[in-house]
């Protein structure tokens, strides 16, 4: 996974604005123009295009013109990588948290032998 690092870093630092969330959150339900995208943002059309050009620059929306009309579409692939990327986390957390129960557990189980072998030994 180490190789999706810089496509991560990208895509974690669009993800990682408020702003931008929201026209993905958007996207989500389907292609909109730039204007409707930018209607709910107290912003001036260069600032919200800045934000449009960093998720299309990660590769999280597509843009397409026509006539005077600038539509976005969502990338849902591209958040394949931060799910791929997602699963592995949270496969190793899972595994380090299983291996800690199963130390818990022996180290209990451990404890209680000591108690038994003194009482037996009184």
């Amino acid at each position: 996974m180490e190789h999706y690092s810089d496509q991560l870093n990208g895509i974690f630092q669009a993800l990682a604005d408020p702003t931008r969330r929201a026209v993905l959150r958007q996207l989500g339900r389907g292609s909109a123009s730039i204007g409707e995208l930018a209607q709910p943002f107290a912003m001036a059309l260069p600032s919200f295009m800045k934000h449009i050009h960093l998720l299309e620059h990660n590769g999280l929306i597509r843009t397409r013109k026509h006539g005077r009309v600038r539509t976005c579409t969502l990338e849902k692939a591209r958040l394949a990588a931060v799910d791929d990327w997602l699963s592995e986390q949270r496969a190793l957390w899972e595994a380090r948290t299983d291996r800690l129960e199963q130390f818990v557990i022996a180290d209990l189980e451990k404890d209680k032998d000591k108690d038994r072998n003194m009482e037996i030994s009184k």
